[in-house]
């Protein structure tokens, strides 16, 4: 890969690192953080500015998690209502509903944190949309991540060189395991106090029916 890069000139290294990034980001399984290492090495070699580097990745990745809320917030309620046909016990309205109480409260950690952990970089920004994380909330989390994760990761390949992408790709998997199972506590956890916040619901609007003459 270093030597590919090095008979490209860095313009064309920009452009692909910070578009490679953004269709991750929208929600296309692409190596983005295979590439932004690949370049960072390339970095260390005086092939591109670390600087420019770091800015582009940031951008790819915040511009491109923006595009991937866009499309989630205007096609992804369709797809919950197809989905919610076909699996309702899953993807029905009430799931749905606890789902969006859990990413409410949650939801800006899991798009920062997502930017960190293999999968989640490329779903956060769709699901955020889907589940109506209003946007100015997003944006914060989002550009925070996303700075964070570019300035980390071409920073650990630029001093240390093609190992860190094998840091990155360890880390991101055991990432993924623990928020996997910090997620499913969550969910019973918000599952449980919604259906007894449901239940308390019914059994007051049961109450007031029966208070009527």
């Amino acid at each position: 890969m270093i030597e590919l890069l090095e008979s490209v000139p860095p313009g064309v290294i920009y452009l692909v690192v910070g578009l490679i990034i953004g269709l991750e980001s929208v929600g296309i399984p692409l190596p983005g953080e295979i590439m932004l290492v690949s370049a960072g090495v390339a970095a260390s070699q005086g092939i591109v500015n670390p600087i420019v580097l770091g800015i582009v990745a940031a951008s790819g990745a915040i511009i491109g998690d923006s595009i991937g809320y866009a499309v989630g917030k205007r096609y992804g309620r369709n797809l919950l209502g197809w989905l919610g046909r076909k699996l309702p016990k899953h993807f029905g309205p009430k799931p749905v509903r606890q789902a969006e109480r859990m990413f409410d409260r949650w939801g800006a950690w899991a798009v920062f944190g997502g930017r960190f952990v293999a999968l989640l970089r490329i779903l956060a920004g769709p699901l955020a949309g889907i589940l109506g994380m209003q946007y100015r909330k997003f944006l914060i989390a989002n550009a925070t991540g996303g700075i964070a994760w570019a300035g980390t990761v071409t920073t650990l390949a630029y001093v240390f060189g093609l190992v860190a992408g094998q840091w990155f790709h360890r880390f991101s998997w055991i990432a993924l395991l623990v928020t996997v199972v910090i997620g499913w506590l969550i969910v019973r956890v918000v599952r449980r106090r919604a259906e007894k916040a449901d239940e308390a619901e019914e059994q007051e609007q049961t109450d007031s029916d029966a208070k009527v003459p």
